[in-house]
């Protein structure tokens, strides 16, 4: 005979908490500092524990995931791909007017950076934040 276990109920999280997780998701692309790409894992995470606790949470993890995905990891590979064109045509004349390209472009990580930083900063305020192109995506997804 097994037991049958209730239905386990989550506690919602308080403004405060949904603020700080919020802007842990946003925060997680300084990891990307300090391991290369490792960045989305924490909001990834985050979504996975608090997505029935808050959808609040669930949002911007989610939001915070996505951004990082393509601009961090995408525009690395981006740059990555460019710099190497540069380096293959610099035995030829033209890639040395490929390298003020590849400058600029190897800016995108940086700005994406700044950007997820600027939104950690805004969540923790207590605003409801949404990322230039995917926030208004995520939300007509996530709310319905």
């Amino acid at each position: 005979m097994t037991e049958q276990l209730p239905p386990q109920s989550f506690e919602p999280l308080t403004p405060q908490e949904e603020r700080q997780w919020a802007m842990f998701a946003h925060l997680g692309i300084l990891t990307n500092l300090f391991s290369g790409v490792l960045g989305p894992l924490v909001p990834l995470a985050i979504y996975f524990i608090y997505k029935d606790r808050s959808r609040y949470v669930a949002y911007q993890s989610l939001q915070a995931l996505v951004f990082q995905l393509i601009w961090w990891v995408g525009g690395s590979a981006l740059v990555g791909i460019i710099w190497a064109i540069t380096g293959a045509l610099s035995a030829v004349a033209i890639g040395l007017l490929c390298m003020p390209f590849a400058c600029i472009l190897s800016l995108i990580p940086v700005a994406a950076l700044i950007y997820g930083v600027y939104a950690g900063i805004k969540c923790n305020q207590g605003e409801d934040f949404k990322y230039w192109l995917i926030g208004d995506w995520f939300r007509s997804t996530l709310i319905g």
